[in-house]
This record gives structure tokens, C-alpha cells and sequence, in this order.
């Protein structure tokens, strides 16, 4: 049924296709279709205008017209059949194209204590534990299937140029998200995270920040989402020097 809302609107003739907007529609209504950000169903939007902020082309704005009324089934049924497309083959790439969002999960590295010893040297020390990608805030869909279920790292993004051992010592066995809670928006962190909670199931955080005042706010925009999407999660803070030590670790 029709009725008059408030939904999104798009600018073909400003949008420059960058997918941002896809990014942070946490109902899945964006898609880039022929290089252009479009609606792909009214149904699907919820016209609140979570997407308008990550718009570096100020291309999208809320108007009130006649469209179908939000459905929120419909919207959880679209998006649980596209997390099942994710998860089918490594490599699927989201719909707006760009080879950082490409989505992909890598085999976990041996974990029995007994096989790990008999592990090179070269092994132990310097092979990647990543399991993922990609790794940025922004970048990270919340119906990513890597997310089910997951123990999240948050971590600001100078702590694995300080911290020597970070990929042994925290990637192993967590889900990575990096960003500067400095230069980046506070606001479009909290959403992310916000949407994040809510679509995925998060069983613990370990949010990791450096010893300056910058990174400090990242524990409380955690927090801050944590609230809106009315859930608790067991939250970890692990603070490092500039000179890669642990200063401290407390549960927040």
C-alpha cells in the first residue's frame, strides 16, 4: 500500500557510483546499477537517512512522496537470502564494485598445540592471521557472514605499526575491524557499530587503542552503539604505548 513518507531520494547527475551509501543501508535498499546508487525497492527503505552522511557528493537527500510502506520482512527476508549468497563462494564482491569491499574469508592456521609446535619458526612469527576482509569500519557490511557469531577486534589503526606481535597476539581467533577514531566520523562509527550489533551476533569485543588521547573515545562510541541496538556485549580495553608495550587491559 501506497502512502506518503519520507523516503531517499538520489542525484544520478552527482552520484559518482563510489558505493558508500550501499555500505551504510543497513536494509540492503542501494545498489549501484549501471554505475549509479539507486532505490532498488521503496519497500525496502526506511527513510530515516542513515546513508545521507557517507555521500562524499552530497547526492542523496530525504523527501516525502508517495512510495510503498517500509516492510520490515520483506527486509529481513532480502537480506538473509544475500548473507547466504556471501557465504556461499569466497570472493563475492558487494554491489558497488570496488575491489576493497570484495568479500572473502581465508582458512584459520593450524591451532593444535601438538601440530603448532612441530610449526617453522617462519610460521609462528610472521604468517598472517587474518581470516577475513576486508578490514576497515567502512567497509564492512553488518550482514558480512564472517561477523556470525564472531569475537570482534576493534582496533585503531597506528596499534599494529606499534605493536610488534599484534597478529599472533590478537588477530588470531577474532573478527577485525580498523579505523582512526580521529580522523574518521564518530557519528558514521557509532551507526556502523549500531548496525553491526543488531544484524550480527557479537559474543565478545576487544577494542585496542593507543596511549593518546585520540583513540580514547573509540571504548564509548562502542558503548554508545551497544545502547541503540539494545544489546550487551562483554567489551575488553587494551591499551598500548607508542613504543608497542601493553599499558593496560580492563573489562569495560
Amino acid at each position: 500500500m501506497k502512502v506518503k513518507r519520507k523516503i531517499i531520494e538520489i542525484d544520478e547527475e552527482r552520484c559518482d557510483g563510489c558505493g558508500n551509501c550501499v555500505l551504510s543501508c543497513a536494509e540492503g535498499a542501494i545498489q549501484i546499477i549501471d554505475g549509479k546508487a539507486k532505490v532498488i525497492k521503496d519497500s525496502f527503505c526506511d527513510g530515516l537517512g542513515a546513508c545521507m552522511g557517507d555521500c562524499p557528493q552530497d547526492a542523496l537527500k530525504l523527501i516525502e512522496r508517495e512510495a510503498d510502506e517500509f516492510d520490515e520482512e520483506a527486509v529481513e527476508a532480502y537480506l538473509k537470502s544475500q548473507t547466504e549468497k556471501s557465504a556461499a563462494p569466497s570472493g563475492e564482491t558487494l554491489a558497488c564494485g570496488c575491489p576493497s569491499t570484495h568479500l572473502e574469508t581465508f582458512p584459520t592456521m593450524i591451532q593444535d598445540p601438538c601440530q603448532k609446535a612441530n610449526e617453522p619458526a617462519a610460521i609462528n612469527s610472521s604468517s598472517s592471521r587474518l581470516s577475513h576482509w576486508p578490514v576497515q569500519i567502512h567497509l564492512v557490511p553488518p550482514q558480512a557472514p564472517f561477523l556470525n557469531n564472531a569475537d570482534l577486534l576493534i582496533t585503531a589503526d597506528c596499534v599494529p605499526i606499534a605493536y610488534g606481535a599484534f597478529h599472533e597476539d590478537f588477530i588470531k581467533g577474532r573478527v577485525v575491524l580498523m579505523g582512526c577514531p580521529k580522523f574518521d566520523d564518530k557519528e558514521s562509527y557509532v551507526d556502523k557499530f549500531t548496525q553491526i550489533f543488531k544484524t550480527a551476533t557479537i559474543k565478545s569485543i576487544t577494542a585496542l587503542i593507543m596511549e593518546v588521547p585520540c583513540c580514547s573515545g573509540l571504548p564509548g562510541m562502542i558503548a554508545a552503539a551497544m545502547k541503540a541496538a539494545g544489546v550487551t556485549i562483554p567489551v575488553k580495553k587494551i591499551v598500548i604505548s607508542p613504543r608497542g608495550e601493553i599499558l593496560s587491559e580492563v573489562d569495560v
